[in-house]
């Protein structure tokens, strides 16, 4: 009998590993400390559990990166994205999750597949044999991390990063707020109608800049000098950047019309996204903060709409961690000291669910095609998912490296048609060509896998 691969963590990046090495025919253990061990973010022990947004970003695979993304996961049977799609929430061009249903779901299948055996167990060590896949995420327990840092003889890379707030959407006054994704996108009219949005006038934001920049704060460990994410910095530093920051940020106006007042521009708008089946909850879209507990019910009721709104939850900061990938893993995602080792999602040092999961999936299918004694090449970096693992495996200075989201930035550059590209052009000609490579890799490998 083939010998198991070993997955620890069952995150999205660890779920998606799971499912692609169980569907190439090859056993799976899959590690999970929680719930009998707990993180600062979770709330369950359920897989793939999301616990800062519940976007998967946008869906647009004909000019997006992230997009392109999906397109390449569902083509290569992907457990995630399927699951996300099948508890989809209407979200304008975002692909947006019941999160708990999600999770329940992506648990659900994953315990009923006869390859998966599930061990609620915490590793804390690193193993001197086997095929293993490390997916512990950006909250590695601390005993992991230090085995791993002792392994490698380098400090781990971090970052702060920061989870918003969720607001009871029956406390929202509709009266004031409205229902409108930005340009009403969408294709349904529930898409459409997918986000409440509460309107400021220039001196209600002016006075909600000056509420974010005094409020108190949760400070880090004395000495602690990480540094944030840039992608996902709390409300607060984004104020403390520029009064006008936020208003070009998740805060801007444009694309709104308030139906309580159509003639009004409004100065600055709140958006609010659901963030379950039910309709019940709203997450407030880039509102991640530090700001102390009582400070944000406070400072966040003076947004127009949310004078008497009621917080499911409020937001928080916890340390992230993740590897030098440059200087520590190979090609295939292999710790270069331990090459029986792989490192899968957030850990690597790639940010966001999709880039997590994508990451799981390669490791997934790496591994599993190792465990049937073959060999199997990293798709084109042309691809998304191979602009990313170019990236993270040696693309990126190991001197500066830094976590990162999928973006055309991290492709070969498309050759010009007679003159310069638009942006809309380039864009498309870029996922024209990385769906055409991915295609070409996906029949390869499904030649490999029958041989």
């Amino acid at each position: 009998m083939t010998e198991p691969v070993h997955i620890v963590g069952a995150g999205l990046a660890g779920a998606e590993a799971a499912w692609q090495v169980a569907r190439a025919g090859v056993p799976v253990v899959l590690h999970e400390m929680r719930p009998r061990v707990g993180t600062f973010a979770h709330r369950t022990g359920d897989f793939a559990e999301m616990v800062c947004s519940n976007s998967f970003r946008s869906d647009d695979d004909a000019q997006n990166a992230v997009g392109l993304l999906h397109w390449e996961m569902r083509a290569a049977g992907g457990l995630i994205i399927a699951l996300a799609e099948a508890h989809r929430l209407p979200a304008g061009g975002a692909l947006a999750v019941d999160r708990d249903a999600f999770a329940a779901a992506v648990t659900a299948r994953l315990r009923a597949h006869p390859l998966v055996r599930v061990v609620g167990e915490e590793v804390t060590e690193l193993p001197d044999r086997g095929r293993w896949i490390f997916a512990t995420g950006p909250l590695t327990s601390p005993a992991l991390a230090a085995a791993i840092r002792a392994e490698t003889g380098a400090e781990a890379l971090a970052f702060f990063d920061a989870i918003a707030p969720i607001v009871h959407a029956d406390t929202v006054d509709m009266s004031i707020a409205w229902a409108q994704s930005r340009y009403d996108k969408g294709a349904t009219e529930a898409e459409r109608r997918a986000y409440v949005n509460c309107p400021m006038t220039r001196d209600q934001y002016e006075a909600f800049v000056d509420a974010l920049l005094a409020a108190p704060q949760a400070t880090p460990h004395a000495g602690d000098d990480t540094p944030w994410f840039e992608g996902c910095l709390p409300i607060e530093e984004m104020a403390a950047r520029g009064r006008e920051t936020l208003r070009f940020g998740p805060m801007k106006p444009v694309g709104l019309t308030n139906p309580h007042r159509p003639g009004e521009k409004p100065h600055a708008v709140v958006q609010l996204r659901q963030d379950n089946a039910l309709g019940t909850l709203l997450n407030m879209v880039g509102f991640q903060t530090r700001m102390k507990h009582g400070a944000q019910v406070e400072v966040f009721r003076t947004i127009p709409g949310l004078g008497n709104a009621a917080f499911a939850r409020l937001g928080g900061i916890h340390r992230n961690t993740f590897l030098n990938a440059p200087r520590l893993l190979d090609g295939a995602m292999r710790l270069k000291t331990r090459p029986w080792i792989r490192f899968a999602g957030q850990v690597t040092g790639v940010e966001g669910y999709v880039e997590s999961a994508a990451m799981g999936l390669l490791a997934g299918r790496m591994a599993a095609a190792e465990a049937l004694g073959r060999r199997l090449l990293p798709p084109p970096p042309e691809t998304a998912m191979g602009a990313l693992l170019a990236h993270i495996t040696g693309g990126a200075d190991a001197r500066s490296f830094q976590p990162m989201n999928v973006n055309f930035g991290l492709f070969p550059p498309v050759a010009a048609r007679g003159g310069r590209r638009g942006r809309d052009e380039r864009y498309r000609a870029y996922t024209e060509r990385a769906k055409a490579a991915f295609r070409r890799w996906l029949d390869a490998q499904d030649a490999l896998y029958a041989a």
